[in-house]
């Protein structure tokens, strides 16, 4: 059995089975004891870990391929360097490779093909803007979902398996296949190599065969350098001419020919995808200077002509072919080297900027930097310049350099790297002092949680345990509480208050009472019933636990309005309104030769039907009853005159108060 498998790392990550085997790497599904999530876990081969040039660069990458994040990108979310194991935590995918995909359906339908590949495309850009190069994209390492979704892994892998040894081997042959020619070489690589390799996938997608393959590595290899592929169209006659013209154009041999970035050649595919029927202006594989031989330039192991036929040549032939290769590129080296400085006077030289202290991002934003140069980019960390700004430069300031120069930008990942503090469940005040404590600014946000309780920390960004720069921004989420749904306002008017009050709290609203008295211009309610309510729509969407306002009526507010008897005694009188033996109305002074009616103003009732009588004063302060009248609330007006009192007529004399 694996000395791994059954083990736990740190304490956390609880290694279940193998699922695949590199050149480098064992890769392992894992359970992540400490997020409860199955994980993926890469644990670098022994031969490795005594490296030490090899351990320095393989922790400065993987530190930087850590904080790539991409939904076409596997995600690392944990590294460690141990004197004893070195190991990358990623994301764990359920799905196939793209080179299983290829095998189980051999040729790909060309529109899949370009879904695919757009895909693989944006997730390279994203590490290209970063300054990572693969250098190893192949469909072993292309990850297919149930969804189609791709996923791109083993970013910045491939650079330090060959960082020590350069001669290609039949180890390689899986990834021969895929290189670009300058790879081949043994020559250094920028992004334009993975367009490369993008470009022989597309074709293999296409045609389901490889554009070039042989027994060994190196016969590939050498296939890569000299060799021009049949062309898609031949091999499946339904691939569209302006894909074809794609795929070849990102496998030119001579990288300038190429596209030159990943957003290149998504503009094209982009613009295919909308018209099949388009057609580009590109030609193939003309090469004014072919390489005749290939041969390693440190050693002389790469020595092969291209194979002609299945059956071994004597054993002098690669012999021979090994010193001419030998010979031959120490003629091409020395000529690229000292050749131009012949005619060096003649170019337009450039004074070189000063880019230390600048964002690298904005750099490569900058069209009269990208323009006149040539940019590698190399991230280590740095204890001066925050994170992505440039700290040294490999071409001095002023210095004069031809156009297209090519200048190495060192560029800070920060003073250092730390993980981030696990501070989920915890307080606000905790998790932000125990964040400042590691050297954190932080920012505080809420969000609604089914299972943290209010006022705790539901999780942070970056999450907890990822390697970030130190000083870096933390987003720390704090619940609160459940989060709230929106609900429909029911329409309770009409309602008892009783029964609206029970509609809203079904619905988990809250309901506030006010109760209010009815004029006669309104519609009629009983007492006790929802006359209105706020909100007044019943279909307004309102969040769970909103107060909704009823007006509940109390009573009755209204005006009465009586006429007076026309043999009313002409003159000055005092009139009131009275209900049994009290006064309820003190009414006013009246002149009954100039009034024929009296209105009381705003009187209240909590009956539906009242009976009233009206009363005049005499100046003698004498008491008469004028009439008595019944009310209907529901109206406000004298519904009927039971009978006239006694009251002075203009008989019998002056009623003059």
């Amino acid at each position: 059995m694996d000395k791994y498998v059954g083990k736990r790392l740190d304490g956390r990550y609880e290694i279940q089975e193998i699922i695949g085997v590199g050149g480098m790497a064992v890769v392992y599904k894992a359970r992540d004891n400490q997020e409860n999530r199955t994980v993926a876990v890469k644990i670098l081969k022994e031969e490795f870990v005594s490296n030490e040039e090899f351990l320095r660069r393989f922790k400065n990458e993987s530190k930087a391929i850590a904080m790539l994040s991409h939904p076409n990108i596997v995600k690392v979310y944990d590294v460690s360097f141990g004197d004893l194991i070195q190991y990358i935590v990623m994301e764990y995918i359920e799905g196939i490779t793209l080179k299983e995909f290829i095998e189980r359906e051999g040729s790909l339908r060309w529109k899949d093909a370009v879904h695919f590949t757009i895909q693989i495309l944006k997730g390279l850009q994203h590490a290209h803007d970063k300054g990572i190069v693969h250098r190893d994209v192949k469909p072993q390492n292309i990850m297919v979902l149930s969804d189609g979704t791709i996923k791109v892994t083993d970013f910045g892998i491939a650079r330090f398996a060959r960082s020590d040894q350069r001669t290609i081997t039949d180890k390689a042959i899986g990834s021969v296949h895929y290189i670009s020619p300058e790879q081949a070489r043994g020559e250094n690589t920028d992004e334009k190599a993975d367009i490369y390799s993008v470009g022989v996938m597309l074709y293999e997608m296409l045609t389901g065969k490889l554009p070039f393959q042989a027994e060994s590595a190196v016969s590939v290899a050498i296939m890569q350098l000299q060799r021009d592929p049949q062309l898609p169209t031949e091999i499946n006659g339904s691939i569209p001419l302006g894909l074809e013209q794609i795929t070849m154009h990102a496998m030119q041999k001579t990288p300038e020919r190429r596209y030159q970035s990943a957003a290149e050649m998504l503009c094209d595919l982009n613009q295919f995808r909308k018209d099949p029927s388009l057609t580009f202006e590109y030609r193939y594989f003309v090469d004014n200077s072919p390489t005749k031989f290939v041969g390693d330039i440190g050693t002389a192991s790469v020595a092969e002509e291209p194979e002609t036929d299945n059956k071994e040549k004597s054993s002098i032939i690669p012999i021979l072919a090994g010193i001419a290769v030998t010979l031959i590129i120490a003629i091409i080296v020395l000529g690229v080297l000292f050749i131009p400085k012949l005619f060096s006077g003649t170019g337009e030289e450039i004074a070189c900027p000063k880019f230390i202290g600048q964002k690298y991002e904005d750099i490569m934003g900058n069209s009269e930097y990208t323009s006149n140069f040539v940019f590698e980019p190399k991230w280590d960390t740095n204890e001066d310049y925050a994170y992505g700004y440039v700290y040294e430069q490999s071409e001095t300031v002023g210095e004069k350099l031809k156009k297209d120069a090519k200048i190495t930008l060192y560029i800070s990942m920060g003073q250092s790297t730390k993980k981030v503090p696990d501070v989920y469940g915890k307080t606000e005040s905790a998790a932000v002092s125990e964040l400042k404590s590691n050297g954190f600014t932080t920012v505080i946000s809420e969000m609604p949680s089914e299972d943290v309780e209010a006022g705790l920390v539901v999780k942070t960004e970056p999450q907890r345990t990822e390697v970030v720069s130190e000083g870096a921004q933390i987003t720390v989420y704090i619940s609160s509480g459940k989060p709230t749904k929106n609900v429909s306002v029911p329409d309770v008017v009409g309602m008892t208050k009783e029964a609206a009050e029970s509609r809203l709290s079904d619905e988990k609203l809250v309901s506030e009472v006010e109760e209010i008295n009815i004029t006669s211009d309104e519609k009629y309610y009983p007492i006790g019933y929802v006359v209105k309510q706020e909100p007044t729509d019943g279909s307004a969407q309102v969040p769970e636990g909103t107060t909704v306002k009823i007006y509940v009526c109390a009573g009755y507010q209204y005006d009465v309005t009586v006429d007076l008897p026309s043999d009313l005694a002409k003159g000055i009188y005092k009139i009131t309104l009275w209900e049994g033996g009290t006064m309820i109305d003190d009414g006013d002074t009246i002149d009954s030769a100039k009034l024929s009616s009296y209105t009381f103003k705003k009187m209240v009732s909590k009956e539906l039907d009242i009976n009233l009588t009206v009363k005049i004063a005499d100046k003698d302060n004498n008491q008469y009853d004028l009439f008595d009248i019944s009310v209907n609330n529901k109206t406000g007006r004298v519904s009927e005159t039971y009978s006239y009192e006694e009251y002075p007529t203009s008989g019998s004399g002056d009623a003059g108060l």
